[in-house]
């Protein structure tokens, strides 16, 4: 044998070895630009983690999430340097954008109680990553006007600081998600229905927790699913990211424990997101996969419930393709229905929209009869801001059209990951937000024109659409598997 050959693993090895150092001092480098870190990016609260979770109950697990924010007003809100205690930081207690001087303090969990008599039902809420309870409240607030008692768990890690997201893992809030639905099954007894609401994040641990229920008869069932913008697949690189962090071991480098590090003004969502973050989504979302694959092998996903799902078909945040592939794909005739949002094809953007984006959709769903129901709402016709809703029900291929009395606006050229779960009204994130509804800024509604470097956040960070001008339609797809009220 050649020399050169014997030496060949070698020489690969080593280059190997020389393009991870390469790497790492590419991602050293990368990291030290960039602002210092602060205190809510060094700060983190201590938490229950998952043994301590699934032996807790609710009154615990509010003890121990009312002395995480004792930590962070201590040793974060408290404890500001000068040149921190500006109107655009959420931690800064004389800040319009402070949580705590709100009527209610929407980082924290909570429970609605329908007025009057028994609850008809039970309903769990899942936020998003780096997302708070804040997410859901308009579903929650549905839910509880129709007689179900509304149990909206913050996850661990979330509401407080993003440094809670460095030291936290997925099998957390998988714990955490326990915890909330033996709550709600408390309060209403066995016999009355149980849903589960997850948005993004919250959307994965909904189908892990019915996947694990499908295995674990002492876990209560849901009686149905809904999933906004699930967090079923992500990209590539979050497989990856737990290597970005690498660097952070040194305490000089521990800037590399961030992929983001940016200012922190909203007051119910963390803009600055760790590489841990990544990482454990990416650990859910693999698991959460491979027993969607064992499940399916064995014929038991017919004994998961019926699952809505609202999706927007472009998603920068999640996959639409594994909504569909991983999930949907597998599942049996069993009710299940995917609710599609379109592009705006009225926008009128012509040719800046990618051939990509225009061709979305049909590669989502391809001709042929489905095992679930497949709903996309999209314009009724070229050049039309009118929306429709177009069915193809399960085991079928024809399409029936309805009108839905909803349009795009005109200056809206597709939905986001983050716009769905709220309405065009929300004081935050609403494109026409109520006033009665104030909550230090509204974001949602601002539109971005004027010169660079007057702002003291991105431009870009404000141009995604933040609410949903379907939400009336979302909600009464919802509404419609929820038992009638009194």
């Amino acid at each position: 044998m050649p020399v050169w050959i014997r030496r060949l693993p070698r020489r690969l090895a080593l280059g190997a070895a020389m393009l991870v150092v390469a790497l790492l001092a590419l991602r050293i480098w990368d990291s030290q630009r960039g602002p210092p870190l602060a205190p809510w990016h060094l700060v983190v609260p201590e938490e229950l983690r998952a043994a301590a979770l699934d032996a807790a109950d609710w009154p615990a697990y509010l003890a121990s999430e009312a002395a995480a924010f004792a930590t962070v007003r201590q040793k974060v809100t408290e404890a500001l340097a000068p040149e921190d205690q500006v109107p655009a930081n959420r931690y800064f207690a004389g800040s319009p954008l402070y949580p705590a001087n709100f009527a209610q303090d929407w980082n924290r969990s909570f429970v609605l109680e329908p007025t009057g008599g028994e609850p008809l039902g039970a309903v769990v809420l899942l936020h998003g990553l780096t997302d708070a309870p804040f997410s859901l409240r308009h579903i929650g607030a549905r839910y509880r006007d129709r007689g179900w008692v509304v149990v909206g768990i913050r996850l661990p890690g979330h509401g407080t600081v993003p440094a809670g997201l460095t030291d936290v893992t997925w099998e957390d809030w998988q714990a955490a998600t326990r915890l909330a639905v033996r709550e709600a099954r408390r309060r209403v007894g066995p016999d009355r229905p149980l849903h589960i609401v997850g948005f993004s994040n919250g959307g994965a641990l909904a189908v892990q927790y019915a996947l694990d229920a499908v295995v674990d008869p002492r876990l209560p069932r849901a009686d149905r699913l809904v999933l906004v913008s699930p967090m079923i697949g992500i990209t590539a690189f979050a497989r990856f990211a737990g290597l970005a962090a690498l660097p952070a071991y040194f305490p000089r480098f521990a800037k590399a424990a961030w992929l983001g590090i940016v200012p922190e003004f909203i007051p119910f969502k963390y803009n600055s997101f760790p590489v841990n973050g990544a990482w454990q989504s990416h650990r859910l979302t693999a698991a959460l996969q491979a027993q969607v694959q064992r499940l399916a092998a064995d014929g038991r996903l017919a004994q998961l419930p019926p699952i809505l799902t609202f999706q927007s078909v472009v998603d920068f945040t999640v996959s639409t393709r594994a909504v569909v592939a991983a999930l949907y794909d597998r599942l049996p005739a069993k009710g299940s229905e995917l609710v599609l949002f379109d592009i705006n094809r009225n926008a009128k953007l012509g040719p800046l929209i990618t051939p990509a984006t225009n061709a979305a959709l049909d590669r989502l769903l391809p001709a042929g009869a489905r095992a679930y129901r497949a709903t996309v709402i999209a314009n009724a016709g070229p050049g039309q801001a009118e929306a429709v809703e177009r069915v193809t029900e399960a085991g079928t291929t024809e399409e029936s059209v309805r009108r839905i009395g909803l349009a795009w606006p005109r200056d809206v050229f597709s939905l986001s990951h983050v716009a769905l779960p709220f309405p065009a009204s929300d004081g935050l994130y609403g494109l026409d937000p109520d006033p009665a509804d104030a909550l230090g800024v509204q974001l949602g509604a601002l539109a971005v024109r004027g010169e660079r470097g007057v702002l003291t956040v991105s431009p870009e960070a404000l141009t995604r659409v933040s609410s949903n001008p379907f939400f009336p339609y979302l909600l009464a797809r919802i509404e419609e598997g929820i038992a009638p009220a009194r």
